[in-house]
């Protein structure tokens, strides 16, 4: 390499070649139409090539997707290279109903699942926890250790969970799912560096060493973000409102945009030592395979070992 070419490399976000301290993970939802799962394949299909650690399958309200949340998980399992993980709650299920559903999924062959807490079914405004289900997401873990040496993945909440009596109130609760079992968590989205960073130095104060991967949420429509992150307890930085005011029937600058700000997000976060990303695709490829590419991942370049925790 020339002393020019390394002078350019040294100005590069990261290292000339394979960013291989890189490690990303995706997220979809089971499709409800014909129509939304060509879509969701044609996801799948682009975004395989980037060798992923592993990508999750959401899991409705109340249970309201198992069937189809299986279906989905086991046809990734079958027909890709990809290692599935399947999202399950606590809502609206027993113990028994729970147990089969991981039952089954282990039978299938799936070895990672999303523990969750879960959010009420439509309708109802609050949580109830089942009479004779799990009623907490620790619980959950606990239960599904006892089946199976699961991967296990939790939530996280950079900015504290909207019902959580206080950040030190959810920070001890992330610390008894993961003492329970748990391997890694994975946070809610947030939007600029400075709340996972500031989450982490709490996160890390209270002695837990597990990993946390930051959740990247590509803005496919700001105003929809918007509504979600006021249900959410995720704050919306005013600068993001600046650079996406007066894009609403522009949608080709509207994609440039979000693909720099998340990307620039993720470039924050990797200088200050974060190496793994979890991506909201929303079951759209476009703006996470660009910014997979911004970071510098190429499908070529990526070890195989790269689903490894």
């Amino acid at each position: 390499m020339s002393d020019e070419e390394n002078k350019i490399s040294s100005e590069l976000p990261f290292p000339a070649g394979a960013p291989r301290d890189l490690k990303v993970s995706f997220e979809f939802f089971p499709p409800k139409t014909e129509k939304m799962s060509e879509t969701l394949w044609a996801s799948i299909q682009r975004l395989e090539p980037l060798q992923p650690r592993f990508v999750s399958v959401t899991y409705g309200a109340g249970g309201s997707t198992r069937e189809r949340t299986h279906a989905t998980v086991v046809r990734i399992l079958k027909e890709t290279s990809l290692t599935p993980a399947a999202h399950l709650t606590c809502v609206n299920a027993t113990k028994e109903e729970v147990n089969t559903v991981a039952h089954d999924y282990r039978e299938a062959g799936v070895r990672h699942i999303v523990a969750l807490r879960g959010d009420p079914p439509d309708g109802e405004e609050t949580y109830e926890p089942h009479p004779d289900g799990y009623a907490y997401a620790v619980d959950l873990v606990e239960g599904l250790k006892k089946i199976a040496d699961f991967d296990i993945s939790v939530a996280a909440y950079p900015e504290g969970h909207p019902q959580a009596e206080s950040m030190e109130s959810d920070i001890d609760n992330l610390k008894r799912k993961l003492d329970a079992g748990a391997d890694r968590a994975i946070t809610q989205y947030f939007f600029g560096a400075e709340p996972f960073l500031r989450y982490m130095d709490r996160v890390r104060g209270a002695g837990i060493e597990a990993p946390v991967v930051p959740g990247i949420l590509p803005v496919q429509n700001f105003a929809q973000v918007v509504k979600f992150s006021e249900m959410s307890g995720t704050n919306v930085p005013g600068w993001m409102a600046e650079l996406f005011e007066g894009l609403d029937d522009d949608p080709e600058s509207r994609r440039l945009v979000a693909a720099t700000v998340a990307a620039e997000q993720c470039r924050q976060l990797h200088a200050q030592g974060i190496t793994a990303f979890h991506f909201y695709t929303l079951n759209r490829a476009d703006l996470t395979y660009a910014i997979a590419h911004i970071l510098g991942l190429r499908p070529q370049n990526l070890s195989i070992n790269s689903k490894d925790a």
